[in-house]
């Protein structure tokens, strides 16, 4: 509880006992004599002041700027009208409950809010430099691109950058939710905003602060209220007509019943005052966005970042999701899958492979090198000749070795066998010999096909995936995943076309959601109704253009941002519901002298207290 909550509670529990003596005292006869005089007034008058000077000073502020009704106005109006007509505990017990309600409400706010605060604590306080063999504390701002910092075991990571020095854990779960921490040595990639364990590290910065992995972060976080889903702003408007609309409409029912029935003026007023109590908007007006911002706190829970309401509540409609292949459903490191020889051994074959790819810098020859693991004497190979769109011919101890695809062995009127595996196929011949295939396949992530039976199972109807890899190996992975429909062999403007195909598609108010992480989908991410992005390992243009971002990687927390946003969704449309009905019902009630003061309290305080506790419940959204 904050200090001024704490102010808060000590003025509510003093303006609770003085009230409660008072209401003893004056039921149990002892203000008789006191009954109708000015010294009544000014004895409520204390209790009244202690709670409620702050709501009277606001709205005397608010008029003054011009901002007549709000519910600090409607507050003050009707218990300035319930003390005219001599109803003076009822008008303490308004304005304390009230006061319980924005208590309730501070304290909320003040939950929700603590999942986000927490990411804003990742923001580092300072970078540490060596300046002739001492330590040097500076600002993370004023540290230049390629410096060398030091990290110190508990210390948070100020900049993005290479370890070049040391081994130790980092503790990302701030970034990512991942409690196990990860194992950072010489040349892996460290993050900022991440916690370094046990071990001193010596790391070169690759980007200035605010390019940073924690400067881009905590931008989003910062704008993430900013962008209101169209329920908030459908409260906001409806509120803006709502409280003048009962202001007049309180009016009305004080004035002319009495002239033209006669008389009754102290009843009437009292119930254009019961009538002003139960039309304060609080319950729409704090549980609704308090609601969203639980779910966008529950979401961060888990290393999740939703960028605004309006993409969690786009989140609970979607249908359809579109993922791109490599990266995101596999983990885009090509690793040899098969060896096939012919007439030799698969290690032969392989050997072989390596030697007539020392030289090749392509990714297909690094993972054939990797695959055969052994130090390559390149002494054997000799000058390799490059055949345009097919593959290579180079010498290995001698002999002419052929290492490409289908069409060389074709070209060079080689006898060999077709091999239809899913993934890229490289062929071998020696001396015009066949010698066998290698096939090379990106490998599927660990928990991908678990990903899309849990979006299946929260109600998402179609699985899409979208790639430019070849036909065979994508239909491979999409078998292996559950996928239901797929588009291979596509260039980054095919895949705009056929998002805003699938886009077309859409019934009634369905969304569509892509799922991506190289630079090359960040136009897709931009076009689609909710783009993701892969936060970890995905480009710095692909977490700029997306709407949610995925701070591990894991596209298992997919469905688990589903089921959030749906709560979400479900708790905001209770919270207008109950609070519109309840408030209508006693409205009624009110207006014909059926409900009191205590009613009007419920209706106000108690609809606000329960709405708020009820949004509440979003930041606690289970995930299954």
């Amino acid at each position: 509880m904050t200090k001024k909550q704490k102010k808060m509670l000590m003025r509510i529990i003093l303006a609770l006992v003085l009230f409660v003596g008072l209401f003893i005292c004056e039921h149990a006869g002892l203000f008789t004599s006191i009954e109708h005089t000015v010294f009544l007034f000014i004895i409520y008058l204390v209790p009244y002041l202690i709670i409620g000077y702050d709501i009277i000073y606001k709205a005397a502020r608010n008029i003054s700027h011009g901002q007549v009704f709000d519910e600090n106005f409607l507050m003050m109006i009707a218990t300035f009208g319930a003390f005219g007509v001599g109803e003076y505990s009822e008008g303490v017990a308004v304005m304390l409950f009230y006061q319980v309600g924005e208590l309730f409400q501070g304290y909320a706010v003040g939950k929700s809010r603590q999942s986000i605060s927490d990411m804003m604590d990742i923001c580092p306080e300072y970078a540490n430099i060596e300046v002739d063999g001492k330590l040097t504390q500076v600002d993370p701002d004023d540290v230049e691109l390629g410096s060398i910092i030091v990290i110190k075991p508990g210390e948070r990571i100020p900049l993005d950058g290479v370890v070049q020095e040391g081994e130790s854990f980092i503790d990302t779960a701030a970034l990512t939710g991942e409690s196990v921490p990860r194992k950072a040595t010489v040349g892996d990639e460290v993050i900022s905003g991440c916690v370094n364990g046990s071990g001193t590290l010596k790391v070169q910065t690759t980007k200035e602060f605010d390019d940073s992995t924690v400067a881009r972060i905590l931008e989003l976080v910062e704008n993430a209220s900013s962008k209101k889903a169209k329920v908030e702003n459908f409260i906001t408007k409806f509120a803006r007509y709502y409280t003048p609309v009962v202001t007049i409409g309180a009016v009305i029912l004080a004035i002319l019943p009495p002239l033209i029935l006669g008389g009754g003026w102290s009843e009437w007023i009292e119930r254009a005052c019961i009538f002003l109590v139960i039309s304060c908007p609080c319950a729409l007006v704090i549980s609704v966005p308090l609601g969203f911002f639980g779910g966008i706190g529950a979401a961060s829970r888990i290393g999740v970042l939703v960028k605004g309401s309006n993409y969690l509540e786009a989140v609970a409609e979607m249908e359809t999701i579109v993922f791109d292949k490599t990266g995101t459903l596999t983990k885009g490191e090509f690793k040899v899958q098969e060896i096939c020889p012919v007439n030799r051994s698969k290690e032969e074959l392989l050997e072989l492979a390596a030697l007539a790819e020392g030289y090749s810098t392509h990714p297909i020859a690094g993972s054939i090198r990797e695959a055969y693991g052994k130090e390559l004497n390149i002494e054997r190979v000799g000058q390799a000749e490059e055949i345009a769109g097919c593959g290579i011919s180079v010498p290995v101890d001698g002999k002419e070795v052929l290492i490409g695809n289908e069409k060389l062995m074709k070209e060079r009127n080689i006898d060999y066998m077709p091999d239809k595996s899913a993934g890229t196929v490289v062929y071998a011949a020696c001396e015009g010999s066949f010698a066998g295939t290698i096939v090379i396949a990106d490998s599927v992530k660990e928990g991908a096909a678990q990903a899309i039976r849990s979006m299946k199972r929260v109600g998402v109807k179609k699985c899409v995936m979208l790639t430019g890899d070849r036909k065979e190996a994508a239909d491979a992975v999409a078998k292996e995943l559950g996928i239901d429909e797929v588009h291979a062999e596509l260039l980054p403007g095919d895949k705009v076309a056929k998002v805003e195909e699938l886009l077309t598609m859409q019934e009634g108010r369905s969304k569509l959601a892509f799922v991506g992480d190289g630079i090359n989908d960040a136009p897709v991410l931009t076009r689609a109704d909710i783009g993701i992005a892969m936060g970890s390992m995905g480009s710095d243009a692909a977490i700029e253009a997306a709407d949610v971002v995925l701070m591990d990687d894991d596209v298992k927390k997919i469905a688990s941002i589903v089921q959030i946003s749906r709560k979400t969704l479900a708790i905001v449309k209770q919270n207008i519901v109950f609070a519109l009905a309840v408030k209508a019902l006693v409205l009624l009630l009110g207006a014909f002298g059926v409900a009191n003061m205590w009613e009007a309290v419920f209706a106000d305080v108690g609809v606000s207290v329960i709405a708020i506790l009820n949004s509440m419940r979003a930041l606690r959204a289970e995930i299954e």
